[in-house]
């Protein structure tokens, strides 16, 4: 049995000199707004969902990124209407948001 229904990690990693990363794309704000979501709906701790933040999670050109374990869905996102469908679809619904995910292609 699994710790948590579902983890979310937001990675909030910051570049130096420009380079595209998730903290410049508002991550922190947007992690922060995740939590808040799903404290209110009663869906926080231990036997639930957890929402952390992580460093860097290597797909900084795909980014601003989160994934979802146990499925290893990886998503990107521009703003809280994103989030809200990940939050209604994926982890109320268990329903992967196509249109959100991550496309293969190469790292950082």
């Amino acid at each position: 049995m699994e710790f948590y229904q579902k983890h979310v990690f937001f990675c909030t990693n910051l570049k130096d000199n420009g380079k595209k990363c998730c903290q410049a794309a508002g991550a922190s704000e947007l992690s922060l707004y995740t939590k808040s979501q799903i404290k209110a709906k009663g869906l926080h701790g231990a036997g639930s969902i957890r929402v952390s933040d992580s460093g860097c999670l290597g797909r900084c050109k795909a980014g601003p990124n989160i994934v979802i374990y146990p499925e290893g869905v990886w998503y990107t996102y521009e703003d809280k209407n994103d989030i809200d469908e990940i939050i209604q679809e994926h982890i109320l619904k268990n329903r992967v948001v196509d249109r959100l995910l991550v496309k293969k292609e190469p790292v950082s």
